[in-house]
């Protein structure tokens, strides 16, 4: 596939990664010659310097032939116009723009994006991805990372152990003894900043990152199996009132009664305007680092602070006095991979990266064929995937301990007729089965060759 990738910041870079590591034909475009310079140092694709919504830049880039262009730059209208311009001039089949200013997006404007106006194909916002992201930890406390499959009947749940973990030092093999009723698949483990994908003999330790798949029945009970047992945080503090912060107080005002949310932020102007877009919010005029302004928001009393400014080292500074104030869980949004080792020693509890979060969005519309959804999973680590096994699939009519999956490759789940199937040694795949299965990142080419026809996974 030819890919053309528009912006070499974060999210370009690393998307561009992926595609290039699967042997696609990738092109990246950007008018800054730092990153054009660093891209063509790092990675194995083509590199151009330029105003990526131009049509010559597009021409040399290689649109006449193109089967995909992803605009990611920091500017939405020129995400939109190198769409635009990849359309109407060149045919590009499949379209995907990064656009995040919020007044684009409202209902009332939707016919915008139409092939008769702006033809793009898929929209992606990180502000609102990430504020749905930061929705679904809240629903799961104890979680440093939730993500629904198969229409909410799977999810896949992150979480940090301690010596306090009951799970600990208990091989792998042994859960469904302990636990046989419970369909978990334990799918990755991150140790001290590495990643690896469990065998049945491993075991987990105090300050492992586990990551399971688990029927969405039963994440209740897999979460007291790993000593989580808290009760939803009420009572919430927001850090920053920019787009995702007034978009998480949106959401939380939608829910149930009884959550409340206050937001710091320390611009009086926008200040002003997030309390006249909110109807329960309480809005506070104040810098997130002034510990009598913590005091005032009452974070001392608070279940959960989320600290979303455009500043990662506030958000990281602002988290760590919510918690000396006595706040029992704080999420700090951070963009900058080189901290995301650092924030549990430091005593961050969840670190929201916006750059993963829209990664996995771009990638759910890259794949091809039967796939439903994909995520990718820390730094690199891997994907998850969603897909429909067809009838011709080499999964199907077999038991699994009887199919030789790639190394690297796990099942998680498996969803027939609105049910959902821990996969066992002796299950059997029927046609039509949404698979939910996990591939290590230097499997995902192996999964492509073994299954890319019968499954018609890309």
């Amino acid at each position: 596939m030819k890919v053309i990738v528009c912006g070499a910041g974060q999210v370009g870079f690393n998307i561009a990664r992926y595609l290039a590591k699967e042997n696609n034909d990738v092109t990246i475009v950007d008018q800054r010659p730092e990153l054009v310079r660093k891209v063509s140092d790092s990675l194995d694709v083509r590199c151009i310097l330029g105003h990526a919504s131009h049509p010559p830049v597009l021409e040399q880039a290689g649109a006449a032939d193109a089967d995909m262009i992803i605009a990611v730059t920091a500017a939405d209208e020129v995400n939109m116009v190198a769409c635009q311009v990849a359309h109407s001039l060149f045919n590009v089949t499949t379209t995907i723009a990064r656009v995040r200013h919020q007044n684009y997006l409202q209902p009332i404007w939707a016919n915008l994006f139409s092939h008769d106006h702006l033809p793009i194909d898929v929209i992606i916002s990180p502000e609102i991805e990430v504020a749905r992201a930061i929705i679904r930890r809240l629903r799961v406390p104890g979680a440093i990372e939730v993500i629904p499959l198969a229409g909410d009947r799977v999810h896949l749940i992150g979480v940090r152990c301690s010596e306090e973990t009951p799970l600990v030092n208990t091989p792998l093999r042994q859960l469904t003894v302990l636990f046989p009723d419970l369909n978990i698949v334990i799918v990755g483990i991150v140790r001290q900043g590495r990643a690896i994908v469990p065998k049945a003999e491993d075991q987990m330790l105090p300050g492992d990152e586990v990551m399971f798949v688990v029927d969405s029945q039963h994440i209740g009970r897999a979460m007291a199996a790993f000593g989580h047992e808290e009760p939803e945080a009420r009572r919430i503090v927001i850090f920053g009132g920019g787009n995702i912060g007034q978009f998480l107080a949106q959401q939380i005002e939608a829910l149930e009664s009884g959550v409340t949310a206050r937001i710091i932020e320390l611009d009086r102007e926008r200040s002003e305007e997030v309390a006249r877009n909110l109807a329960q919010t309480v809005v506070i005029n104040g810098d997130v680092l002034d510990s009598d302004i913590l005091e005032e928001a009452g974070v001392g009393a608070a279940e959960t602070v989320v600290a979303v400014t455009n500043d990662d080292e506030t958000n990281i500074l602002a988290a760590l006095l919510a918690k000396r104030q006595g706040c029992k869980r704080v999420m700090a949004l951070v963009n900058k991979t080189d901290y995301a080792t650092l924030m549990s020693q430091l005593g961050i509890d969840v670190v929201i990266s916006p750059r993963a979060i829209t990664v996995s969005n771009i990638l759910h519309h890259v794949r091809r064929g039967r796939v439903h959804a994909v995520h990718a999973l820390h730094e690199g680590f891997g994907e998850l995937m969603e897909v429909d096994a067809l009838e011709t699939s080499p999964l199907v009519g077999k038991p699994l301990k009887e199919i030789k999956l790639p190394q690297g490759v796990l099942i998680g789940a498996l969803v027939r007729d609105g049910k959902v199937i821990s996969p066992r040694g002796m299950t059997i795949v029927q046609a039509n089965d949404r698979v939910v299965l996990f591939a290590a990142a230097d499997a995902v080419k192996k999964v492509e060759k073994l299954f890319s026809v019968r499954l018609e996974f890309f």
